[in-house]
């Protein structure tokens, strides 16, 4: 009996439909990118688990994946007739993991590089990633991230150039969203103002549920983690502060009166002057209750959502001041944002934002009626080609029917015919199909027939 064929859950195969949309959305996100004078770089799928362990905090650790050393994996583990426990296993039969996102990878990669790179270093990478999640509607085991970083430099001009950067591919991508802003000293002002200093993480850990699980389920956490009431109630008006960035700042200032609260509303500040000067499309707003759970992040935090279509975020990051010091390199700091090529996938073809025709696409196709009208064909067909319109001909002289079939099932928008007339009159017949007309062109006319202005190709 023939095997079933499958993928694992939460992995996904891309038809050449789909594929042609996301290369779209890569391409859009990668030329802004480039525009903003970032370089790209890549880093291998597996990273020794030493690299990744620790660096996501509790709730990330478990969601690595990890890989089982070659060979007789058990050869090195005492067989004491105990029952075997995954998690005293684990450590001692596998030493690799799939990487769980692209910014600690990097931050190995700026450590074990830094004599061939210049800083501060700018760098993309869009690249998949793994986490063993449980999948669900946007959220998958296999997804790619387009990550922007800026590293060793401290100004906050470089959290301007992200918030820029945003506002650009979502304006070229046409999706209408809203930028939400904290930082993270000011979530550790906020944790000292309440009276748990040594507390942050745990704070942010829930917080950063809020979306998801409502108020009073944070409240549980939070008090699950060792949070007194008296701290949990004084948390409450300050994750609900209404009003604009002004009036936030304003309330926070008159709460936080210790350093780090301060040099987090300062920095807050700055990057809010920024953006005011740079007169965005987006929508930007300070929210108190972004946390972020990674543990890496220090200072200015990001969170983009659509505003039509409902889904999680679709763009994060944040400044991380020491990410690299864990791998050898100290006081090197970065700022980076990460764009979810997956769930900006399913935004756009939930609000039906792609475009009609797409550069990938198949644009005229050269219909085959044998031999000789082959060899006819061909000699335009690499003119065509060599203009920058893409085209193709049909392989075999079948049925016309089964041609123009295929051409429909492509979405091929001109169809070129040439049978014996045509070639006797050094012509061809040009068929635009979503228009319904069809026109006799000369051989030399062809190019500037269907690439003039249809498809913007230049000569």
């Amino acid at each position: 009996m023939a095997q079933k064929p499958s993928i694992p859950k939460g992995t996904r195969d891309f038809l050449p439909e789909v594929m042609v949309r996301r290369n779209y959305i890569f391409d859009t996100i990668k030329g802004v990118f480039r525009r903003f004078g970032f370089l790209p770089i890549e880093t291998p799928s597996m990273e020794n688990l030493s690299t990744l362990l620790g660096k996501y905090g509790e709730e990330g650790d478990k969601l690595l994946f990890r890989i089982l050393n070659s060979g007789d994996f058990l050869s090195g583990v005492e067989q004491s007739g105990e029952p075997l426990e995954a998690s005293k296993l684990a450590g001692k039969i596998c030493e690799k993991g799939l990487r769980y996102d692209l910014t600690v990878p990097f931050a190995r990669f700026v450590t074990q590089y830094r004599d061939q790179i210049a800083f501060p270093f700018k760098r993309y990478q869009m690249q998949p990633v793994w986490r063993a999640d449980r999948p669900q509607k946007g959220r998958y085991r296999e997804f790619y991230q387009c990550d922007v970083d800026i590293i060793g430099s401290n100004a906050i001009l470089n959290e301007a150039e992200l918030v820029q950067i945003v506002d650009e591919v979502f304006s070229k991508l046409r999706i209408n969203t809203i930028l939400k802003i904290n930082n993270r000293k000011v979530l550790a002002g906020i944790a000292e103002y309440i009276g748990q200093p040594d507390a942050l993480i745990d704070i942010t850990v829930a917080i950063d549920k809020l979306d998801k699980i409502g108020i009073d389920a944070v409240n549980k956490e939070l008090a699950e983690r060792g949070l007194g009431q008296a701290a949990i109630d004084k948390l409450q008006p300050i994750l609900f502060m209404q009003g604009d960035f002004k009036a936030k700042i304003e309330a926070l200032k008159k709460l936080l009166d210790n350093e780090t609260g301060r040099k987090g509303i300062e920095e807050l500040e700055k990057l809010f002057a920024y953006i005011a000067d740079m007169e965005l499309a987006i929508e930007t707003e300070l929210d108190l209750t972004l946390a972020r759970g990674l543990n890496y992040y220090t200072g200015a935090i990001f969170e983009v959502k659509a505003k039509d279509y409902a889904i999680g975020s679709i763009t994060g990051g944040g400044r991380y001041d020491n990410l690299t010091g864990i791998f050898g390199l100290p006081n090197v700091s970065g700022v980076g944002i990460s764009f979810g090529a997956d769930r900006i996938y399913d935004v756009l073809e939930g609000l039906n934002l792609f475009p009609e025709t797409l550069s990938e696409n198949t644009t005229a196709i050269f219909l085959n009626f044998g031999p000789q009208e082959e060899r006819y064909c061909l000699k335009h067909l690499r003119q065509v080609r060599q203009h920058g319109i893409n085209a193709e001909i049909y392989p075999e002289s079948v049925k016309i029917q089964k041609q123009m079939k295929y051409a429909d099932q492509r979405g091929i928008p001109i169809v070129i015919l040439a049978g014996e007339q045509e070639m006797s009159d050094q012509t061809f017949t040009v068929k635009w199909m979503k228009e319904g007309r069809q026109e006799t062109v000369t051989a030399n006319q062809l190019v500037e027939k269907i690439g003039y202005p249809a498809n913007g190709a230049s000569k």
